[in-house]
């Protein structure tokens, strides 16, 4: 079912929370004003979004919904050169578990999708400066992002007693559970 806004309906039903880019740089060499930029929106942007959801899920009758993070495989397993957005991928992790047992005695639901190597302008990018650096490396696993949007409307569409807590979709070559 097509899902309605506030404005509309005056109900919050689902709150997507994905906030933010990726920044590859060695840590050394990452100004204190990068890392804020970083900040800003993917930690910043996702509190704001949930803390909003949630006021207006417990306020609303009856009370209750599903907020959706937009967490990263690269809190698990980052790429070289990526410690502030790794780093605000894991806090998204906290944020995640936090609001889950914040929201079990208003039926607010919260869950994340680790998503990896969909085929976003991002990926392109790094898939781009991969094969520009080492020719003669396979090109970088993706996959289409309609299969990464098709698995948050999957967690959007469950009813209000199930939740995933956390989701993995990522390219079936990446190397996320092992090299080799």
């Amino acid at each position: 079912p097509a899902r309605r806004s506030r404005a509309e309906t005056n109900v919050a039903d689902d709150a997507p929370a994905s906030c933010g880019t990726a920044f590859l740089h060695a840590h050394e060499l990452v100004r204190l004003l990068t890392l804020l930029s970083l900040l800003e929106p993917q930690l910043r942007g996702a509190f704001l979004v949930a803390r909003e959801a949630f006021k207006l899920m417990k306020a609303q009758s009856p009370q209750g919904g599903r907020i959706i993070n937009n967490g990263s495989i690269a809190a698990h397993v980052p790429r070289p050169g990526s410690v502030p957005y790794s780093a605000t991928k894991s806090a998204i992790t906290g944020l995640t578990r936090s609001l889950s047992l914040d929201g079990r005695a208003f039926d607010i639901a919260c869950g994340q999708i680790d998503i990896g190597n969909a085929r976003t302008p991002m990926v392109e990018d790094l898939s781009a400066r991969q094969a520009e650096a080492a020719p003669e490396a396979a090109p970088m696993p993706s996959f289409a992002v309609e299969d990464a949007a098709k698995s948050v409307l999957h967690m959007a569409e469950l009813p209000p007693e199930a939740n995933v807590q956390f989701m993995t979709v990522m390219a079936t070559k990446m190397p996320y559970i092992g090299r080799g």
